[in-house]
């Protein structure tokens, strides 16, 4: 695992945690929040997997 998906997944789990507790909550704010977040974790997911493809592709 490099830096993108170790930065992906924190911010996916911290995406959760606030979605599930604005959820709870009613807060509608935090729940945005959180699925920001979340989408912020699979962009970084992304990016992983494009350096991943590359580091193969010149290896």
């Amino acid at each position: 695992m490099d830096r993108e998906h170790v930065k992906g997944a924190a911010d996916k789990a911290k995406g959760a945690i606030k979605d599930a507790a604005g959820k709870i909550t009613g807060d509608t704010k935090l729940e945005a929040e959180g699925k920001i977040d979340k989408a912020k974790g699979s962009a970084h997911n992304t990016a992983g997997d494009v350096k991943d493809a590359v580091r193969k592709a010149t290896d």
